[in-house]
């Protein structure tokens, strides 16, 4: 999957919160519902957004699936943004 996936997913300000909530340590769908004012539904559909992005991965234990940042994505991101950043900086 493509960066394009990765930044659509990234734009939406509730699942850039999320990220930030999956900073702290795996969390359950309704742990993570509890912390926004918006349904079930609307919560599963930002994890599913982030989860196909291969942002977040996720973890049935249980009754519960549990959410998790895939930070080597995050990573991919970060190098992909440093190189550019260095590709600039050699053409001036």
């Amino acid at each position: 999957m493509g960066f394009g996936d990765k930044f659509k997913a990234l734009s939406d300000p509730t699942r850039r919160e999320i990220l930030m909530l999956l900073r702290k340590g795996p969390m359950s769908a309704g742990e993570i519902g509890a912390c926004f004012s918006m349904t079930g539904a609307t919560v599963s559909h930002h994890l599913t957004v982030l989860k196909g992005a291969g942002i977040i991965d996720d973890e049935k234990r249980g009754k519960y699936i549990y959410y998790t940042l895939n930070t080597s994505v995050i990573d991919d991101i970060l190098n992909w943004v440093l190189e550019l950043k260095g590709e600039e900086g050699h053409e001036k």
